[in-house]
């Protein structure tokens, strides 16, 4: 009966995770995008944005002279047009193919396009298309320095200088992004400021989840009123999007797998950028397979003779926990466990604090499956009880068996009648492997969605808890452990049926061999407590019946 319910278990486990990417697919379906030049001027002239909205694209990015940046969490180019943050390579974070190699979120060579672009609106003020200049063309933040600043100034109207002033700080991955205008003229000058987010639509490799499950690409946009709004690619090519378009706090970001880019309206511990005017938030889909992600903050009048600074953080980085949470409101959510957040994300808060202590995320899994079967302890022992009363009672269930032959009906009466009055509830087990259940998932999404788990080892030949065992050596040992806890079950009646329950182990393992190695972990370990709690509890129950006084029969 144990193992019919164990296999119930297991396959509910997988029914639900394989209904959940069918409905995750509905839902947010992957983009192919394909190269698509669209409407450009006859004439090869850029095309003229609304007033208060960005310049319009007319084709792909162009490129002129490279500044390089080297920070202690960062290798950056930065693009002379535009002053663009064209390139952004995390040196915390590998490649999926080359751990050693740095990863590289932010990109424009090749056919994979992401970068960072501002721009200013008004007349005869420089856009991301303009020319930048620099008076150096490497920057390093050196030893016992806090951060660089990398200057760029550009033409604007006679008498109106420009300047873009990237700040980039240690032991972060918020840049500061400031914009200084200095206004020679006699006249206050009227401007608008656009920070965005341009890539491709395509899906990173590597954002597949396992069963199927794949993680969100895409826009979202974070605001006090509506908090957070993802936006499918798919939604943008039809113009459409629920999301706040106005507002005077919040974020606007590009997600995948692991990783975010975030213009931060609202930071953490300062006032709101926009003031009192507030920011308008735009999505929208853009030439050659490109989408924008930003927002537009219309600046105060700059009076004559005046200077004029404003600054907005830009994130680029992993989705860690313990950095979003500093960043800004809401900005944790780009960590995306899906509909069971509510058990995730406790469950990685408890294993990010273990974490903290042994400093290995394969023994905080394991210490963390050793807490969880201590809370459910009560419940385990009571079913371990029940299958132990059920093992003892098979004997009698062939015996009934025998008697009533191919008789079902009066066969499930004589057992039902048999569990009554030995006082054995038959789905006494079936209780702690439901509650197993929201943990299996919530684990298994909290191993998807964390970064902090991406190619951490943990011993031996795992060097990455995130994919799966590259020997299979824990999906075997798990497959073993499963087989062990059939063989301590009550065996069903039926010698076909009992030779199904030793197979089926195998056949549910074969699902594991491409689970990741933490989840795998996890099982093993669960199971092998399991195991040994059964046989602790049997144990118990067939020494206290064999210390039973024998009762002599009266002569």
């Amino acid at each position: 009966m144990d193992t019919k319910r164990l296999i119930l278990f297991i396959a509910l486990s997988f029914g639900i995770l394989f209904f959940w990417q069918k409905w995750m697919e509905q839902r947010y379906p992957q983009i192919k995008t394909t190269p698509a030049a669209t409407a450009s001027a006859t004439n090869g002239s850029t095309p003229q944005a609304a007033p208060g909205q960005a310049p319009q694209d007319a084709g792909r990015l162009q490129r002129g002279q490279r500044i390089t940046v080297k920070t202690d969490l960062f290798n950056a180019e930065i693009d002379t047009t535009g002053a663009d943050l064209r390139r952004v390579e995390l040196l915390k974070h590998g490649m999926i193919d080359n751990a050693k190699k740095p990863f590289a979120l932010l990109q424009d060579e090749g056919e994979h396009i992401y970068v960072a672009q501002t721009g200013l609106i008004g007349a005869g003020l420089p856009t991301h298309k303009s020319t930048f200049t620099s008076t150096q063309s490497a920057y390093q933040l050196a030893d016992g320095q806090n951060e660089v600043a990398v200057r760029l100034e550009a033409a604007g109207p006679d008498g109106v200088k420009i300047a873009k002033v990237y700040t980039f700080k240690r032991n972060s991955y918020l840049i500061d992004v400031k914009y200084e205008i200095v206004n020679g003229t006699s006249k206050p000058l009227t401007a608008s400021a656009y920070f965005r987010l341009l890539r491709d639509g395509k899906t990173p490799e590597g954002s597949g989840g396992h069963m199927g499950a794949t993680t969100f690409t895409g826009p979202a946009v974070y605001t006090d009123k509506k908090k957070f709004q993802k936006v499918d690619f798919s939604k943008l090519d039809k113009g459409e999007g629920d999301y706040e378009q106005t507002a005077k706090d919040g974020w606007v970001a590009m997600l995948q797998h692991y990783f975010a880019t975030a213009w931060i309206v609202s930071p953490v511990g300062a006032p709101a950028v926009g003031g009192a005017n507030g920011v308008r938030y735009e999505l929208k889909k853009l030439p050659d397979g490109l989408y924008s992600a930003g927002v537009i903050i219309d600046l105060p009048a700059v009076a004559a003779n005046a200077k004029y600074e404003t600054t907005v953080p830009l994130f680029v980085g992993p989705e860690e926990t313990r950095v979003l949470e500093t960043v800004s409101q809401g900005f944790d959510l780009i960590k995306d466990y899906g509909i069971f957040t509510i058990f995730s994300k406790p469950i990685f808060a408890v294993m990010d604090f273990i974490h903290k202590i042994v400093g290995n995320w394969g023994w905080s899994i394991i210490l963390l499956t050793m807490l969880i079967k201590a809370m459910f302890f009560p419940l385990a022992a009571a079913s371990y009880r029940s299958m132990a009363k059920m093992r003892k009672l098979a004997p009698r269930m062939e015996q009934l068996k025998a008697k009533h032959g191919d008789d079902k009906m009066k066969f499930q009466q004589a057992v039902m009648e048999m569990y009554k009055t030995e006082k054995v509830n038959p789905l006494g087990g079936c209780l702690p492997m439901l509650v197993q259940i929201p943990v299996f998932i919530a684990l298994y999404w909290a191993l998807l969605a964390s970064v902090e788990l991406r190619q951490a080892p943990w011993m031996f030949w795992i060097t990455d808890l995130s994919v799966k065992d590259p020997y299979y050596v824990l999906p075997v040992l798990m497959t073993i452990s499963m087989y062990i806890q059939t063989s301590l079950s009550p065996p069903p009646p039926d010698p076909m049926q009992a030779k199904m329950m030793k197979i089926m182990p195998l056949m549910f393992s074969v699902f594991f061999f491409f689970f990741p190695a933490g989840l795998v972990l996890y099982w093993v370990v669960n199971n092998v407590i399991s195991i040994t709690q059964q046989w602790f509890i049997t144990r118990q129950i067939e020494k206290a019946d064999n210390d039973k006084p024998v009762k002599l029969a009266k002569t």
